[in-house]
């Protein structure tokens, strides 16, 4: 049960963390955004890694933690690829799918399949991120943009590897130090693509710096919430359920912004509240 918990704030804070990131990015830019967010979130965590006095982790999960934030990292500069080609509608169904599924290929490997209740309510999540991440011609839009979801699944792959590894890091129990790794390698992966596309540095609207602070506050807290769901449980059920985030975004972006929510994304919602109560029972 406390794995379920864990993975729904996972969830709820990720999702509030990209929609803060949408703000910082409507103001400064995607690349700005999340490269001095990444460098908010390393920050908190070297702070925190410090005063809770954990123990550093051997080399090998340190170095999966490395491995995982460049994944993940890659992952990102992929999504906001295919988004900026007009796929946005496609993108974030199609690489949340995949991030979820490698991981519960890889618990289904490693730990055995979960119970049959659980695994209907996989069927329900991962059909509850394709219809919330979406408008009402999502179906119609994939089949005439096949050929464009190279990036979005390659975007996909990217975030499930960094779940699967990720867990791997963890896995002795430590938390702090392998985000240190993780986050680390993320900002020193987005400061060479900046570099290397020539991406300014510059912050050109100073208001946006509270919205990218708190945005990498939130991702940073997403990231220690999946990593506590899947200690406590399986990583399977904590991807999962880490993965339903878009449904958190779509519904800040209802109350804040009035955003209106269409029948799909309704269904979607609907189905998440199914297949978390399936995974609880």
């Amino acid at each position: 049960m406390l794995s379920i918990v864990f993975g729904l704030l996972s969830a709820l804070t990720w999702g509030a963390g990209d929609f803060t990131g949408g703000l910082g990015t409507r103001k400064v830019g995607a690349a700005c955004t999340v490269f001095y967010a990444s460098i908010v979130g390393l920050i908190a965590v070297v702070i925190t890694a410090l005063v809770s006095g954990e123990i550093f982790p051997a080399f090998a999960s340190i170095l999966f933690a490395t491995l995982a934030g460049m994944f993940g990292c890659v992952g990102l500069l992929l999504l906001y690829a295919a988004m900026a080609r007009g796929l946005m509608s496609i993108a974030a169904p199609v690489s949340a799918l995949l991030a979820a599924a490698l991981p519960v290929l890889a618990g289904s490997l490693t730990e055995g399949l979960p119970e049959t209740l659980t695994l209907i309510g996989f069927a329900f999540a991962l059909f509850a991120v394709w219809m919330v991440s979406q408008g009402e011609g999502g179906v119609s839009d994939l089949l005439s943009h096949l050929s464009d979801l190279k990036l979005p699944l390659l975007a996909g792959m990217g975030f499930g590897f960094y779940f699967v590894l990720m867990h791997n890091a963890t896995g002795n129990g430590h938390i702090f130090w392998p985000m240190v790794a993780s986050r680390t390698a993320s900002v020193l992966l987005l400061m060479g693509y900046m570099l290397i596309t020539q991406t300014s540095f510059r912050i050109t609207d100073m208001s946006a710096l509270p919205v990218i602070g708190l945005n990498g506050i939130l991702d940073l807290t997403g990231n220690g919430f999946f990593i506590l769901a899947a200690q406590a449980g399986r990583l399977d059920v904590a991807s999962v359920l880490s993965a339903l985030y878009p449904g958190s975004t779509v519904m800040l972006a209802w109350v804040f912004l009035h955003e209106r929510l269409t029948r799909n994304q309704w269904i979607g919602i609907v189905s998440a509240l199914t297949a978390i109560v399936l995974m609880t029972i």
